[in-house]
């Protein structure tokens, strides 16, 4: 590379495609066709473009971007579009995503949109102008056909041209309420998700399933909706508190995500209870703080990093047309067992009211990950 220093101290040439088709002796389009892998590859022996191939990585030959570009009509971008880039959920998605593409000379455009309609339409118009050959969606609803090949992640709307990597949220609730009721909990409330996730909907469909199949009581008494679109504990705060408020005992909790679980452990330890000893408390996603927590947190996991990985491959086997486009693909979770819950406790006076709480300051393909 141009300014870099060999062994003897001076500085090596940068190496050109004029450079490698010296070394082989042939022309330059020929060997562009090689190094790009472009159509006209093909009618160059299989020795040859070997080659060519030993002589570019003998020389660290890195053919310009923009000039792959040129020759071949390609950009190797893809455009990412999240919810929140930096939130405990995005930010594990993104990496999967960014990890599968280095690998294959990928490049990524991230934009977040903070739910904001006009935001995401324009954000989409502008990764197109940058000449984007497919889009990955986290976290967000896809409501209109869009023209580049698109994987989802935790979508949830069947359409053309789109892959939904989702989650068996049925079988998620049934790990979750088994757990408890194994424990011998009875009286469980529940956490709705906010209208703003892409999952809410379809992961409180499943547990409702689950729970009129488990015989689980669902009192209208024990069910919070969660609002807003906070990306930390202080989601699930004000809403365990509400909770608490109605004098309606119960022994677990089944929140939507961690950060709403570990929010209103925080809750329940303010208003003087004991987790798991009083009240155990269940997450969903496996976040990297929930073994952190104090109770560490048992959770549904499911493996973001992982889902990431498997949108990233989806998408550029879609691009390079390697693979059968299909409409979705099911990841299935698993149970991880930590602090946060326990037996249920056997007498209702372990489980009081009478503290206060403190407000702060403020048909698908199955993969096993």
């Amino acid at each position: 590379m141009k300014g870099q220093k060999d062994k003897g101290g001076k500085k090596s040439l940068h190496v050109t495609l004029k450079t490698v088709a010296e070394r082989v002796g042939l022309t330059k389009g020929t060997c562009s066709a090689v190094l790009n892998n472009t159509p006209a590859a093909r009618s160059v022996p299989m020795h040859t473009q070997q080659r060519i191939l030993e002589a570019a990585r003998s020389l660290n030959y890195r053919p310009s971007f923009y000039a792959r570009n040129l020759h071949v009509k390609r950009t190797y971008m893809i455009g990412v579009i999240a919810e929140e880039i930096g939130d405990f959920y995005g930010s594990l998605v993104i990496s999967g995503i960014e990890r599968y593409l280095r690998q294959r000379d990928f490049f990524f455009l991230t934009v977040a949109h903070r739910h904001d309609r006009k935001l995401l339409d324009a954000y989409s118009e502008i990764l197109l102008d940058r000449g984007v050959e497919g889009f990955i969606t986290v976290d967000t609803s896809i409501d209109h056909q869009i023209a580049l090949p698109t994987v989802a992640v935790a979508g949830h709307v069947r359409m053309d041209n789109v892959t939904n990597i989702v989650l068996d949220h049925r079988s998620a609730a049934r790990l979750a309420l088994n757990h408890l009721l194994e424990l011998g909990h009875k009286k469980i409330a529940f956490m709705k998700g906010s209208k703003l996730s892409s999952d809410s909907g379809q992961r409180w469909k499943a547990i409702c399933e689950a729970a009129r199949e488990l015989c689980v009581a669902m009192p209208t008494e024990l069910i919070v909706q969660l609002e807003g679109d906070d990306p930390t504990p202080q989601l699930g705060y004000p809403f365990a508190q509400e909770l608490l408020s109605r004098k309606r005992p119960f022994t677990a909790l089944f929140a939507y995500n961690d950060i709403s679980a570990i929010g209103s452990i925080h809750a329940f330890q303010e208003a003087g209870l004991r987790v798991p000893e009083d009240v155990s408390v269940v997450g969903f996603d496996d976040i990297q703080f929930a073994v952190h927590n104090n109770p560490s947190l048992t959770t549904v996991r499911q493996p973001l990093q992982k889902m990431g990985e498997i949108a990233a491959r989806t998408l550029l086997d879609r691009i390079e047309e390697r693979g059968n486009y299909v409409s979705a693909i099911a990841i299935e979770p698993e149970f991880v067992v930590r602090g946060s819950t326990a037996q249920a406790p056997v007498k209702r006076s372990e489980f009081t009211f009478c503290s206060a709480p403190r407000r702060p300051g403020s048909a698908p393909r199955r993969l096993k990950a």
